[in-house]
């Protein structure tokens, strides 16, 4: 009688510690996966998470007099707030700007994890010589790596991509210097899967996760638009080092290698990702090296993929926490790619709130 008794307590407690799991007013700790065919997505209460909601309309306040359009923030994949701004609508697309490069670096992880192309053979294995205005010596010590790195030593001066642009300034692996020759990128993918490099971003990735959006491809740039919640989803699947639910649709070690630092000259970009934490950071159109983290606001570990006019993603995988912003730029005088002071401004707002 003892132990029929014994065994229903434990039952009984086991059903209330699954009860409590339960409980809105207690954090969900365990990764959420939005559906990738369904507009459904799952919330979380601030209260529950014990911030400090007081802080809530000062940030808003910030997000409105900075020209956002979309603000989102999610801890563990749900959203914890979600707002929008000057007529922008959740369903309405909006540009990446260069925050669109770490899809690009998505893709070329998965083509190299499916042996279509390897990281460190020369781009001219794939692109042909000549690709380049460069002596051919110079040219042949250009790898995917250094593309993916923006050390390919090219003239970052000259955004159109086209061969009589791509000149040299210094040998491959030497220099780092931001430039729009990620672009190369796209057109090494397309030669290794003899198609188009958004078909297989689209069946590889885009479609993987659900996410909406298109590229729209310019003269000059090839820019992706897509809504905030897509960028969100991405945003999930890197928190989560490349895998969705049950399926790593990146490589877990080529993806922890893109958040690393690629060179030692700008120990702050991985693989057109922006690290902060690191010791110095060299930024877009500025030769300078400067000391300290590249967001001395942000927290130590997180890392970002950042677009001129201010468009941000931000991942910090202490907090299981993401930070979507879309919008124009908050300083229409100087709408700057990386390590903008809106980042810390904005950071230190966040701050107030998840303290």
């Amino acid at each position: 009688m003892i132990r029929i008794s014994i065994i229903v307590l434990l039952l009984f407690i086991a059903m209330g510690c699954n009860d409590l799991s339960n409980d809105p007013s207690k954090p969900k700790k365990e990764m959420y996966f939005p559906p990738a065919s369904s507009q459904d997505w799952e919330t979380e209460n601030i209260s529950s998470l014990g911030w400090n909601e007081a802080a809530i309309p000062e940030l808003r306040s910030f997000l409105k007099e900075s020209n956002t359009k979309a603000f989102l923030l999610l801890v563990n994949g749900r959203i914890v707030l979600e707002e929008y701004y000057d007529g922008h609508r959740a369903s309405d697309s909006w540009e990446w700007n260069s925050a669109g490069k770490t899809l690009v670096a998505a893709t070329v992880s998965i083509a190299a994890q499916n042996e279509l192309i390897q990281i460190d053979s020369k781009a001219s294995d794939y692109l042909s010589t000549g690709w380049t205005n460069m002596p051919s010596e110079k040219e042949a010590l250009i790898t995917v790596k250094d593309l993916l790195s923006m050390t390919a030593g090219n003239d970052e001066t000259r955004q159109l991509m086209i061969k009589q642009n791509i000149t040299y300034v210094a040998d491959a692996g030497t220099r780092w210097a931001y430039s729009n020759i990620f672009q190369k990128l796209m057109d090494i993918i397309s030669v290794s899967t003899d198609g188009s490099y958004e078909a297989f971003f689209n069946k590889y990735l885009k479609e993987k996760i659900g996410m909406d959006g298109f590229w729209n491809t310019g003269v000059i740039f090839s820019i992706y638009h897509s809504t905030a919640r897509s960028m969100a989803r991405f945003g999930i699947l890197a928190m989560n080092k490349g895998k969705w639910m049950n399926e790593q649709i990146i490589d877990e070690a080529l993806f922890v290698q893109s958040i690393s630092p690629s060179q030692n000259l700008n120990p702050s970009y991985g693989y057109l990702w922006w690290l902060n934490g690191r010791e110095s950071y060299m930024l877009p159109s500025d030769r300078n090296v400067y000391s300290g983290m590249l967001v001395s606001n942000a927290p130590v570990d997180m890392f970002a993929a950042m677009g001129a006019f201010d468009q941000r993603l931000y991942i910090v995988p202490s907090k299981n926490l993401i930070v979507i912003r879309m919008g124009n730029a908050s300083d229409p005088s100087n709408p700057v790619f990386a390590g903008s002071r809106f980042d810390n401004e904005l950071w230190a707002k966040i701050n107030l709130l998840i303290r």
